[in-house]
């Protein structure tokens, strides 16, 4: 049956921290009904090797690399499997070392489970009691497992209905929370709702679509077409929130508030379909902001028929495409079969592909693609990598482009370029080491979010150009291309990322032309300064007067600074996030200084040669999370750690052994004091160790 929570209880037992603890490696790889080997081994090691995708490996050497991986104590979660045949194609890539590895496998058909089964019978999911159902709709309704007596007539029958379905209870409840506290309303959904416990099957299914539509209906007009996109996405991808964001802008979903960034109005939106239930949350960012969204089988579905049906998208796999189509999505390999055929794209104002292999595209094709969408706004081919180190310059024809996302090889963006004065967002991933702009960006008024995965030179600001005021993100930027100019051009700039050679951006005595610009951006929050190589090393940070006013997130990669500077990072008042990575900093020995970091809730040290560390608890009053990653020369983790109240979770990964078990002693002390104040808080500290102890 589906919506049981076999998902859900699947992953659940792959998060569980005991779990953790015995497990080395742990991977969730979703099947599904459209099974592609190739696709699954490929998102086994994506967790593992970043450009894994760009290694054009055969099926035979992926299957050699993720058994490979696997040299650990690993648990795999192969979820939606429908066939036993992706079972025993894929069961040879899963070495058996005699370490107790397992594999866990989740689906909707009880025969494939019991001959895939080796030494358990199948688990059957059953449906939940009264008292858990009960519990569920309380949760999501109002948070807790609580319910106004005046509504529990309702619920009663509401429940009864559900039949102790949880899709069909989350759903209810997502209806249910468009006015939760009113009788009337409560007893409108009790009224309307069919049983499912009188119902077949293929009536269940129908009982749960229709939970769907309702739920669907009680949204504002503004919210539908954001979640009907959502089908776009191909199924079980975890969708990067800042690049969805970015699409319903460019779509036109996200009206222009004031006082209020599209941004934020994207964000409030999704947070209102997470408050609905028709949105998973899968990861936050270490200051729980959500990263990356899931949407259920069932509502995913819902959202391609209706949309369909409203002519918002279509996919080009599913046969015919519709001449009225104003988006088109392609998944699997798709792409070029459909450019091939020429079909029809006078109508298309959107193009997305979500090619599950990275594929290059013909030469011959790459005209073809952008001929045949004159009126295009939204083009997202990053699965798909463009021929040659030539800007295709058939796509400088589509002046009504709002946003673009490539992968390429390019070396310079031409100037030709500036004539797409619509541009909102511009993703360019390249196999170049550095990337020239030689467009006139500042020209183009509309440009919101800029980001490359290279170094990247901007062009110089001209006088006569207008723009650069509505971008948000500029990333990542060499050095050099920071010029006084062009930070008048960007005051409202929320995210900066730098990367190239450091060393000559401060001075040794803290001086920094770079830095007195950047402490005028008054709404800058996110601020990254990545070294390209060894000789990239700070000479000095400069005050703390000089970072932003607002700065809430810095991450410092490569930049060999001597430990001393942090006690200029600690006057930073609003610094919630602060990532070390890789020889951020260097040194033997750092003691921290008292009244430091007000505000800091995560703190990440990566590779360092850091041997002793000295602190105390008031050092860091709102530190909720520690990170120690490859700090190989770590003795220990400054033993006052115990007294921060408000720590929930360390996390260490390889270290040396006198780091975990200063880690454990620090959770034990805590819950020993937490036991003699009868504190209702016992598990004071979530402790995560890589590799485990065995």
């Amino acid at each position: 049956m589906l919506g049981l929570g076999k998902t859900t209880l699947a992953r659940k037992v792959l998060n569980d921290p005991q779990v953790e603890y015995h497990f080395f490696t742990r991977i969730f790889v979703s099947v599904s009904k459209d099974y592609n080997k190739k696709e699954v081994l490929l998102s086994m090691l994506s967790t593992f090797i970043k450009d894994i995708r760009d290694r054009n490996m055969s099926v035979q050497e992926l299957v050699a690399k993720v058994r490979e991986t696997l040299k650990y104590k690993y648990l795999i979660v192969m979820d939606d499997v429908w066939d036993i045949k992706a079972w025993e194609d894929l069961k040879d890539a899963f070495p058996d070392y005699n370490k107790g590895s397992r594999v866990l496998i989740t689906t909707r058909q009880e025969s494939m489970a019991k001959r895939a089964a080796t030494k358990t019978d199948p688990y059957l999911l059953r449906f939940m009691t009264i008292e858990e159902a009960e519990e569920l709709l309380r949760t999501k309704v109002f948070n807790e497992n609580e319910c106004p007596e005046k509504l529990q007539p309702a619920e009663s029958r509401i429940l009864k209905k559900c039949g102790g379905l949880p899709l069909a209870i989350v759903v209810t409840a997502g209806i249910l929370r468009n006015d939760p506290e009113n009788e009337k309303w409560w007893e409108n959904v009790a009224q309307k709702s069919l049983s499912m416990d009188e119902l077949d099957s293929d009536s269940q299914k129908q009982l749960v679509d229709d939970l769907i539509r309702r739920s669907y209906d009680n949204l504002l007009h503004v919210y539908k077409s954001c979640f009907l996109y959502l089908g776009v996405f191909p199924e079980d991808l975890e969708i990067q929130v800042s690049k969805l964001f970015q699409l319903w802008i460019a779509e036109g979903f996200i009206p222009q508030i004031e006082r209020e960034s599209m941004e934020e109005t994207a964000e409030r939106c999704l947070r209102e379909l997470v408050d609905r239930n028709l949105v998973m949350v899968r990861q936050r960012t270490l200051s729980g902001r959500i990263k990356t969204c899931l949407v259920h089988d069932t509502l995913r579905d819902f959202c391609k028929r209706t949309a369909k049906a409203e002519n918002l998208f279509q996919e080009c796999d599913v046969g015919t495409v519709s001449s009225s189509s104003r988006r088109l999505c392609c998944i699997n390999s798709h792409f070029s079969s459909y450019i091939s055929n020429q079909q029809s794209a006078q109508n298309v104002r959107s193009f997305l592909s979500f090619g599950l292999e990275e594929t290059t595209l013909n030469r011959h094709l790459c005209s073809d693609v952008f001929k045949q969408f004159k009126l295009l706004r939204v083009l997202d081919i990053l699965s798909i990598k463009l021929p040659g180190t030539r800007f295709p310059t058939q796509l400088l024809n589509l002046v009504l482009l709002k946003f673009i996302a490539i992968c390429c090889e390019l070396t310079v963006l031409p100037r030709k370029m500036s004539s797409l004065l619509n541009l909102q967002t511009l993703v360019v991933h390249t196999t170049s080491s550095t990337l020239d702009i030689q467009a006139d960006i500042w020209s183009m008024t509309k440009l919101r979010y800029l980001h490359t995965n290279t170094s990247t030179i901007l062009p110089k600001c001209l006088e006569q150009s207008p723009g650069g005021e509505n971008l948000q993100t500029l990333s990542t930027v060499s050095p050099e291309s920071l010029t006084k100019d062009v930070f008048k051009r960007t005051r409202n700039l929320k995210k900066l990322g730098i990367c190239g050679k450091l060393n000559n951006i401060v001075e040794a005595n803290g001086e920094s032309s770079l830095f007195d610009c950047l402490c005028e951006l008054n709404s800058l929050e996110n601020l990254k300064l990545y070294g390209d190589d060894v000789s990239s090393k700070l000479l000095a940070l400069p005050q703390a007067h000089k970072f932003p006013p607002r700065l809430a997130r810095l991450s410092l990669h490569n930049t060999s600074l001597n430990w001393d500077y942090m006690s200029i990072l600690g006057n930073l008042q609003y610094l919630e996030v602060l990532k070390l990575k890789d020889y951020a900093f260097k040194g033997d020995y750092w003691k921290t200084k008292q009244g430091g970091f007000p505000s800091l809730k995560v703190f990440f040290i990566g590779a360092t040669d850091l041997t002793r560390w000295d602190a105390k608890a008031n050092d860091f009053p709102e530190l909720k999370c520690l990170i120690l990653k490859q700090c190989k020369t770590l003795e220990r983790i400054p033993s006052d750690f115990v007294h921060m109240k408000k720590l929930e979770m360390i996390k260490v990964e390889h270290t040396k052994d006198s780091v975990v078990s200063s880690a454990r002693r620090i959770v034990q002390l805590q819950l020993e004091v937490l036991l003699q104040q009868k504190s209702k808080k016992t598990s004071p500290v979530k402790l995560i160790v890589y590799p485990p102890e065995y």
